[in-house]
């Protein structure tokens, strides 16, 4: 494994005033790849096509939302292992990299919002915020030299599979699976657009999060609400909630700031799948409300 991590690690050449190495490289032409195959995909429209895209989307990119981020890496609730190892499986197929990477990079940015040390903050531009951070993995893992904070995921077998094998079973299981049931327009839609919608969506919380919205507690960052990002993200959006109550399972506090995960998890609560699920009183809100804290400086 060592020897394999040199390999890809290793430099190959220099573009755009950076080293890159063989990871960077591949991760590039990953994303080339599948954002070509969305563009093809108007051409191979189909109902069926655009639905199973529709269901992957809500699936992965739970995978993400409820499992990698609010489960994983914020330890917001419980639920049994069998349904936390599905949910987390759900998210690798949205190839945003192995639950172990994927958790040690959001926990660094919670501890390091927006400082140099934070692995995607926009401080240094929209674009690296949004997707520049992934394509420099030499910066991305030298700023903390390896995934040092999550032994709880190391420890167990499954991650540590899904860690080795995570793009077999993103792009050749689900691509070949899409192209057997319907061909290309499956591949195009459900692998194609799904996948960079999710993407996007994701990153977006990462770069737009950051910079446009509305700011309602007192962070010491840049975090913002943005009712947008909201729907598109399934709920992370209010991403200013999150980072004022990062333990939260619930991110949408008000009534019409939509949290699709929230539902998700409240229904799994409700039927007594989901257990020790975390949300913040209405006193510790009202302690961190920015403006309680702009009223108490007036005075």
């Amino acid at each position: 494994m060592g020897i394999m991590v040199n390999i890809v690690m290793a430099p190959c050449g220099e573009f755009r005033g950076r080293k890159w190495n063989l990871l960077d490289i591949v991760t590039a032409v990953v994303f080339f790849s599948l954002h070509c195959l969305c563009v093809m995909a108007p051409f191979h429209f189909t109902w069926p096509a655009f639905w199973v895209a529709f269901a992957l989307y809500l699936v992965t990119g739970l995978g993400v939302t409820l499992s990698f981020h609010r489960n994983l890496a914020h330890k917001s609730f419980r639920i049994p292992k069998w349904l936390e190892y599905l949910f987390a499986y759900f998210g690798v197929l949205s190839l945003q990299g192995s639950p172990i990477e994927w958790v040690s990079s959001h926990r660094y940015h919670h501890q390091f919002t927006d400082t140099e040390k934070d692995v995607h903050s926009p401080l240094q531009g929209f674009w690296f915020s949004h997707m520049g951070w992934i394509l420099d993995s030499g910066s991305r893992f030298g700023k903390y030299g390896g995934l040092k904070n999550v032994e709880d995921l190391k420890r167990q077998p499954f991650y540590r599979f899904l860690h080795r094998t995570f793009l077999l079973h993103s792009v050749v299981l689900l691509g070949s699976l899409l192209y057997f049931m319907g061909g290309f327009p499956f591949l195009a839609w459900g692998l194609g657009v799904r996948m960079v919608c999710v993407f996007h969506s994701t990153m977006l919380v990462n770069s737009a999060g950051h910079i446009w919205g509305k700011q309602v507690y007192l962070t010491g960052d840049m975090s913002r609400n943005n009712w947008w990002l909201g729907l598109f993200a399934l709920g992370e959006g209010w991403h200013n909630n999150h980072h004022a109550f990062d333990f939260s399972a619930r991110q949408g506090f008000e009534w019409w700031q939509v949290d699709v995960t929230w539902y998700v998890i409240r229904f799994l609560q409700a039927i007594g799948l989901a257990t020790n699920v975390k949300t913040p009183t209405e006193a510790q809100k009202r302690r961190k409300a920015l403006q309680n804290k702009v009223m108490v400086a007036e005075n």
